[in-house]
């Protein structure tokens, strides 16, 4: 009769076991969006878990090279520019197609294609709209997409070749164009569909970015370590930050502060505070770094590490590297998907 009880305890205490360990599986924190990084070296969409710091999921993309990534607005959806196998200016194949990636199945579902050889290459949701804008830099373009239709509505015209990323101001009026080659920033006018002016910046520049408040766009002269501060009300250049090294991608803090600079010639992130245009802090951070992506708390800056294959996570603001996430090869473009667009995951 003992031996008896004790089978029904032990029965029922695992039962109840079973339901606790369920219970707290289905109630586990979800993250509140989740990292993309474009692993451009191995040809998938890394899909990162910030809050684990690990790579949960890549997806090919078809064996072609894409350098950046932007999220559709609701989290479901990322859209790949398929640019070739070659860098900006340099020979290679000329990519014609964007991947569109379902991120509930982790697959390729569809693609926008140019019907031509454009090298499309960095993409970008409008404010307002909820078009996709996207360089195309041997039309001399930005294309404009309607994401739901997958069908190219539109273009904009930059004037300049090498047009190769792009920044959009926060109520959806202007448009800023990193043009490698030339060394120079097109200004837009982005309902017109117009180039307003051509600023020229140095021998060649790379990368772009905006404050939160419209009011300074920033560029990296590849010449010199320093970078070009544009203020846009007057469309012209008003400073020059000295950095370190060459600098690459920036992104401005939530509360437009502070400007994160990636440095890959010196393998630093450096902290430039944009009242006195003058960096104040260096951190270490793996080999060539290259986009900075800044979470939209605001807490987290991310920084994708080319050579090393990972992502860093720098807090803000005491600028402690808090995480070092391994990614895919040639980890370079990064976007933020909100979590809805990955339940159950």
């Amino acid at each position: 009769m003992l031996r008896a009880s004790t089978s029904i305890f032990l029965f029922v205490l695992a039962l109840n076991l079973m339901a606790l360990d369920t219970s707290a599986q289905s109630t586990a924190p979800q993250p509140d969006g989740w990292l993309l990084v474009a692993n451009k070296g191995a040809h998938t969409l890394g899909i990162v878990n910030p809050k684990e710091g690990q790579q949960v999921a890549d997806v090919p993309e078809g064996g072609i090279t894409g350098h950046e990534v932007a999220a559709s607005p609701d989290g479901k959806t990322a859209f790949v520019p398929i640019y070739g196998n070659s860098g900006v200016g340099k020979t290679g194949t000329d990519g014609k197609k964007i991947a569109v990636i379902d991120l509930e199945s982790r697959r390729v579902t569809g693609d926008i294609d140019f019907s031509h050889g454009v090298r499309p290459h960095c993409p970008v949701f409008g404010p307002k709209d909820g078009l996709l804008y996207v360089t195309t830099e041997l039309n001399k373009t930005i294309t404009i997409i309607d994401p739901r239709t997958l069908k190219i509505i539109g273009s904009i015209p930059t004037d300049q070749p090498e047009s190769h990323m792009l920044a959009l101001s926060h109520d959806g009026r202007r448009g800023y164009t990193a043009n490698v080659g030339p060394g120079t920033v097109s200004v837009l006018d982005i309902e017109g569909r117009k180039t307003i002016k051509v600023i020229p910046i140095s021998g060649e520049t790379q990368r772009i970015s905006i404050t939160p408040d419209d009011k300074l766009v920033f560029t990296a002269d590849q010449t010199k370590p320093q970078l070009a501060v544009i203020d846009t009300a007057s469309n012209q250049v008003t400073h020059w930050i000295p950095l370190p090294g060459l600098g690459y991608g920036t992104a401005a803090t939530n509360d437009g502060r502070w400007l994160i600079v990636a440095v890959p010639t010196v393998n630093k992130v450096s902290i430039v505070d944009l009242q006195s245009f003058k960096v104040i802090h260096n951190i270490d951070v793996p080999k060539a770094p290259q986009e900075v992506l800044v979470r939209p708390d605001g807490k987290v800056a991310y920084v994708s590490c080319d050579s090393s294959h990972q992502v860093v996570a720098i807090s803000i603001p005491d600028w402690k590297l808090e995480k070092l996430i391994d990614a895919g090869r040639g980890a370079d473009g990064l976007a933020w998907a909100s979590a809805s667009g990955l339940r159950g995951h």
